[in-house]
This record gives structure tokens, sequence and C-alpha cells, in this order.
């Protein structure tokens, strides 16, 4: 077959659930036979079998070992595991059905990283294994979650990796799309266990992709849907257990937002710092020095700041709350006197509607005011709008949002809720799923 002549690639990758289990790994066959019977080149990239108890979990292999007793690159070794077997089994079982496979390693497979453990980036993915492969009639089943460093060096990319394995070797083939294979239909305008009313989306954009999982959806992996939105690829979220054709993820080119908004997230486990400057004298040079010196800080220590507002002589900035203790005290360690509030959380308003568009933060702070909701902070950007309060608000400030901005509705239905008597003249949403 020449490489002219090659069908396009479908990257296909099954997450925990769907591989856990015989009626999972049942309905995978099935999945890839459809792909393939359709003309697709299918790529196969799988995560560990199920979760914590499970034999080949990632969180089982992990209670092998003692906190400590190891090192990061051990780790990284025991936790590579999973995948590898959730491949070969896979393998099998297409074989079995008469469809033609090979397991890979995250490293036959081109996945080329870094040198961090427990948190590697993919850096380059030589494509031609896989495409020898596809060109031969096989169907590459590769163990996501991991690949090797320029010294052949196993490492993990995070927990959620194997999302971003798959957009990976999506990319560097140039698929026609990445399939994210799940336990649910989708991405839902928020979470269906938090939100009632939570609605099915037929389509998002890469960018509000993107901003949903880095502020708290858990559908994708963050750094996958940053790689999605970065290299373009298109992608599409759906379940391994139904029909349903899930989520298409586009580019925004492809989209015309029919509201400001898509989605409701939340996150938890947040913890507020607000660091008083030691004294300068009044040089706004020297105090800028002061303020670089704390964010140098944070980052030396690969702690992430959020929300952060510079003031007079402090400086407020939000941290996960498994940091804030190291964050105060590398803080404190350089004169800075800090005050944590623990106990808080974030809900995010997601839309790629909302740029330029005014009146949508008025409407966020009437709408949480009118539900007696405390504002703690705020911070936005061209697609989102996040909010920081206590974390005993969070569901009932993500609930108000969902329904002042007519999330439970189809965008056609939503009206102009969100900016009172003004419209945009904006008519519908549409996108483009290749099949």
């Amino acid at each position: 077959m020449t490489a002219g002549a090659r069908p396009p690639v479908l990257v296909m990758k099954f997450g925990g659930t769907s591989v856990g289990g015989p009626e999972g790994r049942a309905h995978l066959v099935e999945h890839v036979r459809a792909e393939r019977d359709g003309g697709l080149l299918p790529v196969v990239v799988v995560s560990a079998m199920g979760r914590l108890g499970d034999p080949y979990a990632t969180d089982t292999l992990l209670a092998l070992v003692e906190e400590g007793c190891c090192s990061a690159h051990e780790r990284d070794l025991l936790m590579g595991v999973g995948e590898v077997v959730s491949a070969v089994v896979v393998a099998s079982l297409l074989n079995k059905g008469q469809i033609r496979a090979r397991a890979l390693t995250g490293a036959e497979a081109g996945i080329l990283t870094d040198a961090v453990s427990g948190a590697a980036t993919p850096e380059r993915v030589d494509a031609a294994p896989l495409m020898a492969l596809l060109d031969e009639g096989v169907v590459p089943v590769v163990a996501g979650f991991q690949g090797i460093d320029g010294e052949g060096c196993l490492h993990t990319l995070g927990r959620g990796g194997s999302d971003t394995s798959a957009c990976a070797l999506g990319a560097a083939l140039g698929a026609r799309r990445v399939d994210i294979y799940t336990d649910v239909d989708g991405v839902f305008t928020a979470d269906p266990r938090v939100i009632e009313g939570a609605r099915l989306l037929e389509a998002v954009t890469a960018d509000e992709l993107f901003q949903m999982a880095r502020h708290g959806s858990k559908v994708v992996h963050t750094p996958a849907a940053e790689l999605a939105l970065r290299s373009g690829v298109d992608m599409r979220v759906r379940s391994t257990f139904g029909a349903h054709e899930g989520t298409c993820v586009v580019p925004l080119d492809r989209f015309r937002p029919a509201s400001v908004a898509t989605a409701v997230t939340t996150a938890t486990g947040v913890t507020r710092l607000r660091a008083r400057l030691p004294y300068v004298k009044d040089d706004p040079a020297a105090h800028m020095e002061v303020q670089t010196r704390a964010y140098r800080l944070m980052a030396d220590a690969s702690i992430s700041i959020d929300m952060f507002t510079p003031m007079n002589d402090r400086l407020v900035f939000s941290v996960p709350t498994a940091l804030a203790d190291e964050a105060r005290r590398l803080l404190a360690s350089e004169g800075f006197e800090v005050a944590l509030r623990t106990g808080l959380g974030k809900v995010t308003l997601v839309g790629s509607g909302m740029h330029g568009v005014p009146g949508v933060m008025a409407h966020v702070a009437e709408c949480l005011a009118e539900a007696g909701i405390d504002i703690l902070q705020v911070a936005d950007s061209h697609a989102t709008i996040s909010v920081l309060l206590d974390e005993d608000d969070l569901v009932p400030a993500a609930q108000a949002l969902h329904r002042a901005f007519g999330l439970e509705k189809a965008p056609q239905e939503r009206g102009n809720c969100y900016i009172g008597e003004e419209t945009t003249g904006q008519t519908g949403r549409k996108a483009v799923c290749d099949d």
C-alpha cells in the first residue's frame, strides 16, 4: 500500500472502565471492527484496567510499595505496567475476533518525552513504527500514559495521561480524528452528578474543552485538551457502552456560538494566600522586584498559582490546598507575612461566545448575589469567568449559574437570557464532526 493510497487514520482511546471488564472489552472490539469496516485505520490506545482494588489498576499497583521506598523512576516503571497489561489483553481479543493486532509499549509506538518523572510531556512522536504496522493491515494497540526520554528511560504522563498519548499520536499520524471512549455519553454542560438538568453537548470548541479541563472538569486530561487545541486535531468524546455519537471537539472557526456560555465547571481544594510584601522604600522598581521574587519562588517549587491579584503592599492568589503549607513556608523564608484561607472552591463559566460581549460579568454577579453567595475573588479570560468562593457555596453557585445562563436548554432555546434585552444576533451553533 502506498502512502498516497493509505486510508485515513482514526485514533481510538479507551479508558479504564472501558477495558476493565468483559462487557467493555467486547464493546471495544466491535467499535474497532466498525471503524475498520468503514474504511478507517484504527490505532487503539488503552488505559490500565479499572480502579483501585482491580488487580492491574494504577492505584492497586502503587499500593504494592510504601511511599518513599522507591525512586521516582521506579514508580514510573510500576505505574506503566497496567497499560501494558491492557494492551496485550486487548490485542489478544482483537486477534481472536479476526482483527490482526499487535500490542506496543509507549516507547515502541514512538512516543518520546522529556525526563519529568510522573508528569512527563510528549516532545516528539516517531510515526514510522505505527505507519509500518498500519501498512501491513495490523491494528496497533498502544499502552497509553507512557513514553521514553532521550536516554531510554520510561516516564509516565500524569493521571489521565492516556488521553494525552492519544492526542499526541493523532497529531503525529495526521489522524482524521481522535476518539476518547469513556463511561459517559460525552461532554456535558456541567457535572450531571452535581447539576440536575446538565445537558449533553453536541459540540464544543477545542478551547472550551481545554478551559473546562483546566478549571475542574474530569472528562479529558488537561494536557490532552491543550494538545488538541495547539495541534488542531479533531476529537470526539463518546461512551464505549452506548450508540450515542458523543461530543465533537473542533476548532473555533467551525463554530457559530449561539450564546455566551457553554458549560459550568467546579473545582474543590483551593486555598487563598495573602502575602504582605517585605518593606521596601518608595521605589516602584524595588517593589516590583519583591513581587517578582514571590512569583519565582512559586515557579521554582512547581506550585501553580491562580487568580492572583497584586495590591499595594500585598499579593493575593490561590493555590491547591495540598501545596498551601509549602507555599507559605517558602514565602515566609523570604520575609513575607502570609495568611491562609482554606476551605475554598472555584466555579467557572466557560464559553467561547463570551469574548467581547458586554454584561456577562454583571449577570454572573447578579445571579450569585440573588443566591446569597459571596464572591471572594474573580478572574476572567476571553472564554472564562472564574469565581472564588467558600466550598460550601460551590454547588449552589454552579446550579445558579447553570440556570441563569440557560444551560439546561438547547442553544436555540436560550434566547437572550444572559444580557437582558440585548442580543448578539447569533442564531445557531453548528459544528462539523468528520465521519
